[in-house]
């Protein structure tokens, strides 16, 4: 019994044997198999990343769509500007009213003022002309009546010996007491008479004055005159810079209104201001010349194979802008362009392609 085993020993360790050589082939069969397979993955990969960067290196007809939101920092500084342009415009129009408006009581003013001037100065003439013929007669008159005066102050001489003899005879009991002041009384009188006549003579003298020369209220008229054409002046240079700056807001009122016509045509502002989905793409210049209005927009998988008519460019908008490149990560130069989608999903992709497919796929 015991020798039994020791004979079935050789074979069991033989098949063992067989079982772990089997295995060991097996591993290193998968082994080689992962490998190969691991490094064709990675030459496929290579070759793949090689292909994308060259295909989209000499590629003339992709474009990166772009999502605008209301709340962007261009598309808030475009309304913060369109704002304060339209504010800048209402401004304006309400001091334009209100130099319209003084522009029309200072044409107003003036219109009365040189009403006032020809009257002003055919009464200058007139007064002038009236002095030119009063003057002279005034100093005739002057004349004779300085003549009556010592003609007056002669007979008064002798009215002073007639008022000695009353107050003799009144003396003497010739006459009354009454008489001799009824007759004292016409003395005095024409005394009084002579005084008041030499009052008149020196108004006269006066009056002369004023007819025969230039005195201070000629000269009032006349400075009332200066002020008059002065103010004349003075109206016409506020109504010429007034109309002036009429002018020139109204020019910039219309720059500003031009101004706001041209940012309305702008991505960020359609994009902020309209309630419907807007689509855009970014540009390269080197790829302008597929961005034409009209051209399809093709849509594909894995970026370039398995290509969908997805849509159309809608408008071209010239601005520059800067963007990312979507594959080679550097800074590109640009514009934008806003599509019509058929198919909204597009807008998430990396990149569409204009006017046709970029491969036959």
């Amino acid at each position: 019994m015991p020798s039994e085993p020791v004979k079935a020993l050789p074979a069991a360790t033989g098949k063992l044997s067989s079982v772990h050589s089997l295995h060991y082939k097996l591993v290193l069969a998968l082994y080689r198999v992962f490998a190969i397979a691991a490094l064709y993955l990675v030459l496929i990969g290579i070759v793949a990343y090689a292909f994308i960067m060259g295909f989209y290196a000499v590629n003339s007809s992709w474009a990166a769509p772009v999502i605008l939101s209301a709340s962007d920092e261009k598309s808030l500084d475009f309304r913060e500007k369109l704002v304060t342009s339209q504010q800048t415009i209402e401004d304006l129009k309400v001091d334009t009213n209100k130099l319209n408006s003084g522009i029309a009581e200072m044409t107003k003013h003036r219109a009365a003022l040189l009403e006032l001037e020809p009257k002003l100065q055919a009464a200058i003439v007139r007064e002038k002309n009236h002095n030119l013929a009063a003057g002279p007669e005034l100093e005739t008159l002057d004349q004779q009546k300085l003549s009556d005066n010592v003609k007056t102050q002669k007979v008064l001489a002798q009215l002073n010996q007639v008022e000695s003899d009353i107050n003799k005879d009144l003396a003497a009991g010739l006459i009354t007491k009454g008489d001799a002041a009824a007759q004292i009384s016409e003395l005095n009188q024409t005394h009084g008479n002579y005084t008041d006549s030499k009052i008149a003579e020196v108004l006269l003298t006066d009056s002369i004055l004023d007819k025969t020369t230039t005195g201070t209220g000629s000269l009032d008229v006349l400075v009332k005159q200066a002020e008059l054409r002065s103010e004349v002046a003075q109206l016409d240079i506020a109504i010429a810079v007034a109309q002036k700056q009429m002018t020139e807001e109204a020019r910039q009122i219309d720059r500003l209104r031009q101004a706001i016509v041209t940012a309305k045509q702008s991505p960020y502002y359609l994009n902020a201001s309209g309630g419907q989905t807007l689509y855009f793409a970014f540009v390269p210049y080197d790829n302008q010349a597929n961005a034409v209005p009209g051209a399809a927009i093709y849509d594909c998988y894995l970026n370039m194979v398995l290509c969908r008519r997805v849509g159309t460019v809608k408008q071209i908008y010239p601005a520059e802008e800067d963007a990312m490149h979507p594959i080679f990560k550097t800074q590109i130069r640009g514009f934008l362009i806003q599509m019509n989608l058929d198919h909204s999903d597009s807008a998430k992709s990396k990149t569409v392609f204009l006017g046709r497919k970029p491969m036959l796929l």
